[in-house]
């Protein structure tokens, strides 16, 4: 399967349009959040079973918000790494108080990226 987007630019409006649900996007905060505690708590004391926690605690939260309330499937099946910094892009959005502008963005840009195809 070709990857239609290239660039983690051009990736990050259809992520947030794949977050639509405010449940969803708060699961993400929360699992992204306790990655960096746990990351942060790894590192002040060394112990490597630590590390293991990262992806449990990362993905538990977000995949319950996208299977359960988005009804959609995780966009870090197909692009991992983009999935993975747009989680922190999109924390940083909403700490700042930009994430549903730059969702109606999103919105935006993907209606004309659709429309263009059509």
């Amino acid at each position: 399967m070709e990857k239609k987007y290239k660039s983690l630019k051009a990736f990050y409006p259809y992520y947030l349009t794949e977050h639509s649900d405010p449940t969803c996007r708060t699961l993400h905060y929360i699992g992204t959040s306790l990655v960096i505690l746990v990351l942060i708590w790894a590192i002040i004391q060394p112990a490597g079973w630590k590390f293991l926690l990262l992806p449990i605690v990362g993905y538990s939260f977000a995949w319950v918000g996208h299977f359960k309330f988005e009804k959609n499937k995780p966009a870090t099946f197909i692009y991992p790494l983009y999935s993975l910094a747009s989680d922190f892009i999109m924390l940083y959005h909403f700490l700042i108080g930009k994430v549903d502008e730059k969702l109606a963005e999103a919105k935006m840009i993907i209606a004309q990226e659709t429309k263009d195809i059509q």
